[in-house]
């Protein structure tokens, strides 16, 4: 199938992130008091594209939309669930990986994303974890493969059934010729600890490790035979329900679906707008039209209607669109209207309430669309502008870009205020990066003066020449410049390599020091999205392409 011709297998034109699990295919959740069963049960004739099956629990794309919905639910809507079992539907196997045939058929860009989206989706599971109390015990039960164990790699204990036959493994390179592309070489080395030799020989063996031995290389946490298997699976999900902070008797709210409309220019939801115009995105997001509620209870009332989700439920969904629907995107512009003093007000809400278990889901919720967004091969620039509120959880989005501008005073017959920014406590630790630290820190690395001086400006109204010299935006520019300087910049961009502003901006946006985070979508990353390229592995004699075959696959020799 050549990659022009491949079309969703439901007819729509574009990969739509909106899902419930009234239309979940492939996916099965249980909730039980504290503990929500998230069972994998792939419907093979339920593809994301045309042209294949998703045999074996194997997955594509869609599949993984699914397990990305369910988790935020049990996240907003089961607060009381404080630990999550991954199982398998199938008999004799847990999931085969990522759908080889989806894979060799794939363009490059979409293999590319499709890692992408999946790594996210794995983090958002530690994340999980980490910070909101909700452990993930994955049990295995048949063959776990490539993208299978790298699922269960996410999780925070493995249980592996003890009956002969079932098995971990990443055969990627031995039969595929790639690298586990969802973090599985980085989850086992810095995760979960495997000495590197044994790791070299689980990763170039196909047929994986079982029993005992899988124990002890560290690849599972613990084997049991199937005859104490349910006994001890409740178990452990018992002992780290105890360990979790999670509310016993909170009630969730509901994630209402994101009403999104198409326009001439582009899409259009309740806070976002997304404008297309040649190969720049323009997404212009709108500020609260009132106060915040009073206190928790009225926040929990408007539910996802509360201004700060919605918003982020809202710029996640445009950035994902964009990301795998609009390849020839160059740059994100993104732009604000609205009033900062209330942006503030919202932000200074979840902050007197970060304890609430709602309030810290929100704040996790907009740490994972920023790091979507930090993550996102465009080049991104943020326009500060008379009538713009980048205020406190705003703000970051300038400090994202890889450039920002800022009017300063107003246009001539502009009777908005004038463009001005504004920094919160929120800036200086709830929002890490994916190299564990703010963007701040990252802006002004090795310069904690420049760090303290902008934290000195917390509460202040900054104005153009207050934020030059704060550092905090690249050019201040008057309205004499302003339109010229932002038409030669962002056509220069569009003129330059897609491939060459793809890695210099991801090279220069992660500073720092590294983390297993910035390897999996670094290192790895980059690893893999080249070895995706070469002949040895999508050539016509390449492992994906003969994988099922009968034909071995041909590979060039010689180490590059």
């Amino acid at each position: 199938m050549a990659e022009a011709d491949r079309k969703l297998a439901n007819g729509a034109d574009r990969i739509d992130f909106k899902t419930d699990p009234s239309r979940y295919r492939h996916w099965k959740l249980a909730v039980e008091g504290d503990t929500a069963t998230l069972t994998m049960d792939v419907d093979e004739n339920a593809p994301l594209f045309e042209g294949y099956q998703l045999k074996l629990n194997s997955y594509d794309l869609g599949v993984d939309i699914e397990l990305a919905d369910a988790l935020e639910r049990l996240r907003f809507e089961q607060p009381q669930v404080r630990v999550v079992l991954l199982r398998s539907g199938k008999p004799r196997v847990f999931c085969a990986g990522a759908n080889i045939r989806m894979l060799a058929a794939a363009s490059h860009a979409h293999k590319v994303n499709f890692c992408k989206f999946t790594n996210e989706t794995r983090n958002a599971i530690e994340d999980a974890s980490e910070f909101s109390g909700q452990r993930m015990i994955c049990v295995v039960t048949g063959s776990c493969a490539g993208g299978g164990y790298e699922l269960a790699l996410a999780a925070d204990h493995i249980i592996l059934v003890d009956d002969g036959s079932s098995t971990v493994s990443l055969p990627e390179l031995p039969l595929l010729a790639v690298l586990p592309g969802t973090g599985g070489l980085t989850r086992v080395t810095d995760k979960r600890k495997v000495r590197r030799d044994h790791a070299d020989v689980f990763c170039t063996t196909e047929e994986g490790v079982k029993g005992r031995r899988a124990v002890d290389w560290k690849l599972v946490d613990e084997v049991v035979p199937n005859s104490k298997l349910d006994e001890t699976v409740a178990a452990r999900a018992q002992e780290f329900a105890a360990k979790s902070d999670r509310p016993a008797d909170a009630k969730g709210i509901v994630l209402a679906p994101l009403q999104v409309k198409a326009t001439p220019q582009g899409r259009e939801t309740a806070l976002v707008s997304v404008e297309i115009a040649g190969r720049i995105a323009t997404i212009t997001l709108r500020g609260p039209q009132s106060a915040p509620p009073a206190d928790m209870n009225m926040m929990l009332a408007q539910g996802s209607a509360f201004w700060p989700l919605a918003l982020a439920r809202e710029l996640d969904d445009a950035i994902l669109d964009i990301r795998l629907n609009e390849f020839e995107v160059a740059a994100i512009v993104f732009k604000s209207e609205g009033d900062a003093a209330a942006v503030l007000a919202h932000d200074e809400l979840l902050e007197e309430n970060k304890a609430h278990w709602l309030a810290r889901e929100i704040r996790l919720k907009w740490k994972r669309v920023l790091k979507r967004v930090d993550l996102t091969s465009r080049t991104l620039v943020t326009l500060v502008e008379p009538g713009s509120c980048f205020a406190g959880t705003l703000a970051e989005l300038v400090l994202a870009a890889d450039r920002s501008y800022m009017l300063v005073g107003q246009r001539d017959g502009d009777n908005r205020p004038a463009a001005a920014m504004a920094l919160h406590a929120v800036n200086f630790g709830p929002y890490l990066m994916s190299n564990g630290l703010t963007r701040l820190a990252t802006r002004f690395l090795d310069d904690d003066k420049a760090v303290a001086a902008a934290k000195k400006a917390i509460g202040e109204v900054i104005d153009a020449g207050a934020a030059g010299e704060l550092g905090l935006v690249t050019f201040a520019l008057d309205d004499i410049d302003w339109e010229d300087e932002i038409r030669v910049f962002l056509e220069e961009r569009a003129s330059f390599s897609a491939d060459s502003l793809t890695g210099l901006e991801a090279n220069l946006r992660f500073g720092g020091p590294e983390t297993m985070e910035t390897k999996i979508f670094a290192r790895l990353t980059a690893w893999q999205n080249w070895i995706f390229q070469r002949p040895n592995a999508v050539g016509e004699e390449g492992a994906l392409r003969r994988y099922g075959t009968g034909q071995k696959a041909v590979f060039d020799t010689k180490r590059v």
